[in-house]
């Protein structure tokens, strides 16, 4: 399930790297909860219709953001809270909200992803970040969609989720969050699975960090 905030315009400057701000945002509304220190079901995008201004974003004409769940009672909950406490952040606040019903898609589905997708892993000498052009990028993000599957009592050996090779302008976005810096990838996926597996990842996103507004689809 999803829901779609319309926000009005910023009465203060955001920040380049404002995204820590709408994780508060999701968070403040969600209440106490472990979420956020669990395997993340749900996704949520940036921004869009900023404008650059001097060294800030401006959101003249408002914004839309948007944030999904495989839990229907949690996004419920996100609801009702924004009703009660619709501040955003940098002045904005919500004005309206649609909500929509996770769509039946094909058993292999290629999304536009709304925010870089980040894989993550250990190679013996640290951290490091694998971008849409590595060998073992599609195995990771397989790996990491049956891990969110299993959370949610989904079985489904089939799911697999791949870069799409043939798109023609694939880049890698440095994205830092409290001073942290995570090199993603703006690659189009292609996800094979059984329908449900398909709109799983539609609600979860795909990659690591979803919930810090990492790899979100359209």
């Amino acid at each position: 399930m999803r829901l779609y905030f319309e926000l009005s315009p910023n009465t203060e400057p955001v920040p380049w790297d404002y995204q820590h701000f709408l994780i508060g945002t999701l968070h403040k509304w969600l209440g106490r909860n472990e979420l956020h220190d669990g395997v993340s079901l749900y996704s949520l995008s940036w921004l869009s219709y900023g404008e650059r201004k001097g060294d800030a974003l401006n959101f003249p004409n408002g914004a839309k953001w948007f944030v999904s769940f495989f839990d229907a009672d949690v996004c419920k909950k996100v609801l009702s809270s924004t009703l009660t406490d619709p501040e955003v952040c940098c002045g904005m606040t919500v004005t309206d909200i649609q909500i929509r019903e996770s769509p039946q898609f094909n058993e292999a589905q290629r999304f536009v992803v709304s925010t870089p997708v980040l894989i993550r892993t250990f190679d013996g000498k640290g951290l490091k970040h694998l971008t849409y052009n590595d060998a073992d990028a599609n195995r990771l993000l397989t790996q990491t969609l049956q891990t969110k599957l299993k959370q949610a009592g989904i079985d489904d050996p089939t799911a697999r989720i791949e870069f799409d090779r043939t798109y023609p302008n694939p880049k890698t976005k440095l994205v830092t969050i409290k001073g942290i810096h995570n090199k993603a990838s703006l690659c189009p996926v292609v996800v094979q699975g059984s329908r449900e597996t398909v709109s799983f990842a539609w609600d979860v996103g795909v990659g690591h960090s979803t919930g810090s507004g990492f790899g979100a689809l359209c």
